[in-house]
């Protein structure tokens, strides 16, 4: 496959899910509010939306804490040419971690594997992050040239920051701007946790998940402004790239409603800047090369 056609020019979009309920339950989608996510979403679905939107390569994103869905995603990116990287899940805490990491890499697709992820924000532990055994299986990714995907809610911030202050040869990607409170309106605390984590090199942020944060029933793009201006102040165009979150997104916006407000929300960068944004920032971060194998990671510029 070559990359380069399908990610030199138009938009990569660094965050979507999929699944299917035949293969296996997402047990977070409960109750009547996230009823509409409850059937299967595939990428045979969401390729059309994402061709039509401009989107040329996508990232996807694990969804549940369990060892069977990454090497399905892996096998996934090997037989569609949308999706340029995977970011998988693996036990952070086993010992085990860095070869559970290198059979990973071993598997059919393995080479689309580009970062973990943890269901950090379902911890009850605030400071999870920091435990010993956690530490040490993300150095384990970081030894593995990979990066790790932060999904965490506010008040998790600072564990988080403290986390990627202790492993600095280790990107941390923060998923959704670190859910903000869009919804009520509120900058604080958030903006200065924000800005701290920001404060690190290692550190990226994605402009995604921010129509699931606001009122899902009348939200606007001015609603959204203040915490993408707040993001892009923090990291930069450079260290800011785009995602979908789709499906999620569904509960609240298209995928082409979610695209062009991420464009508006842009709409004040400079021509090079919004190429950060849609494109620059996710190859540079996640190593996705013209082969569509994993890069020589950079580290993220300030």
């Amino acid at each position: 496959m070559d990359m380069q056609a399908n990610t030199a020019e138009g938009v990569i979009d660094a965050h979507h899910h999929v699944w299917d309920l035949s293969v296996r339950d997402q047990d977070w989608i409960t109750g009547p509010e996230l009823a509409p996510l409850r059937r299967d979403f595939l990428l045979a679905d969401l390729e059309p939306e994402a061709r039509a939107a401009g989107v040329t390569a996508t990232v996807l994103v694990q969804t549940i804490d369990v060892p069977e869905e990454t090497p399905e995603f892996l096998a996934l990116a090997q037989d569609n040419d949308l999706v340029a990287g995977v970011v998988g899940w693996t036990d952070l805490t086993s010992p085990d971690v860095a070869r559970a990491l290198a059979a990973l890499r071993e598997r059919p697709g393995g080479e689309y594997l580009m970062g973990i992820r943890h269901q950090v924000q379902g911890e009850s532990d605030p400071r999870w992050l920091m435990r010993s055994d956690v530490l040490r299986g993300l150095a384990a990714v970081a030894e593995a040239g990979l990066v790790y995907d932060l999904v965490v809610r506010p008040h998790q911030l600072a564990t988080a920051h403290e986390a990627a202050r202790l492993l600095p040869g280790l990107t941390f990607v923060l998923d959704h701007a670190g859910k903000p409170p869009i919804a009520s309106g509120e900058l604080r605390p958030w903006a200065d946790a924000v800005r701290l984590l920001a404060s690190l090199p290692n550190t990226v942020c994605k402009l995604s998940g921010m129509v699931t944060e606001a009122d899902w029933g009348q939200w606007s793009v001015e609603d959204l402004q203040p915490y993408a201006n707040t993001v892009l102040d923090a990291f930069g165009p450079r260290r800011l790239m785009f995602g979908s979150d789709w499906p999620v997104c569904r509960l609240t916006a298209s995928y082409a409603e979610v695209i062009s407000t991420a464009r508006e929300l842009a709409a004040g960068l400079q021509p090079a800047e919004r190429h950060e944004v849609f494109t620059g920032s996710a190859l540079r971060t996640y190593g996705l090369a013209a082969t569509g194998s994993p890069a020589a990671q950079e580290a993220p510029c300030p």
